[in-house]
């Protein structure tokens, strides 16, 4: 500014929310609890701006937690094994120096921006029910604080998929890059349908004499061949929140082509 720059903050506006949201959480003395991926970059820096925080990843890892909180109602205390077991599972998803005992008293709700919209509002519910029966209601909003930090982007995404999956669908093309939390989720939501799906990150993947390289959820690249069933199909299309249009123009030409061979 002194050197008389014009300085341009392209970072995404929900991000920024996010950080703002732990930054108030650590103005408060409030534990973030964070709904991520420990190792992914947006969660990485989202936990840079809190100041005590804990990384948990879905609902299951959230029940634990607030099992613990629990387990200290009624003037009892965690035992030493509970605690051993609770510090083992989540030593590399909190901050330095965190103490459950001590820091789960007071807890806010943040989360990556393109996580399931659906698992995150259950988080919360699931903390605000805990915390409502740890302390009471009288003194709820000075043990719980919650935001709703989704995506704009990835929650229109998961919206239109969850209605695409209501549809008779033979098959999902996913498409997005493989390292895309966004997409994942949206390949998640095609699988817990039982829908058959193909997540691949761009249109090469597809190729002659019905071939496709894809990423099934959580293994790695496989080829099937054949790919597309004969007869008629109804061919679900998807994409994560950064894939460009043309790549997705691009892979329905492919299969439009497939199906014509």
């Amino acid at each position: 500014n002194e050197r008389g720059c014009h300085i341009v903050d392209t970072t995404c506006p929900w991000v920024s929310k996010v950080w703002n949201t732990v930054e108030k959480h650590k103005k408060h003395d409030i534990t973030s609890i964070i709904h991520g991926k420990v190792k992914h970059e947006e969660t990485l820096a989202t936990s840079s701006f809190a100041g005590t925080y804990l990384v948990v990843l879905d609902l299951a890892e959230a029940q634990l937690v607030c099992d613990y909180i629990l387990a200290s109602s009624g003037g009892a205390s965690p035992s030493a094994e509970q605690r051993q077991a609770f510090m083992e599972r989540f030593s590399n998803a909190c901050s330095p120096g965190f103490d459950p005992d001590r820091d789960l008293a007071r807890v806010g709700v943040a989360n990556q921006t393109t996580m399931l919209k659906s698992e995150t509002e259950e988080i919360g519910r699931l903390f605000e029910r805990t915390m409502l029966k740890r302390f009471g209601p009288a003194e709820l909003n000075d043990h719980f604080l919650a935001f709703n930090t989704i995506c704009d982007a990835t929650q229109e995404r998961q919206d239109a998929m969850f209605a695409l999956v209501d549809e008779p669908l033979d098959l999902m093309v996913v498409i997005g890059g493989y390292n895309s939390s966004n997409t994942t989720h949206l390949q998640e939501i095609a699988i817990t349908r039982g829908i058959r799906s193909f997540h691949i990150d761009t249109p090469e993947r597809i190729g002659p004499s019905n071939r496709i390289e894809h990423k099934p959820l959580g293994a790695e690249l496989e080829v099937v061949e054949p790919f597309l069933p004969s007869g008629p199909l109804r061919v679900g299309i998807t994409s994560g929140a950064s894939t460009p249009d043309r790549v997705v123009e691009d892979v329905i030409s492919r299969l439009m082509a497939l199906a014509d061979a």
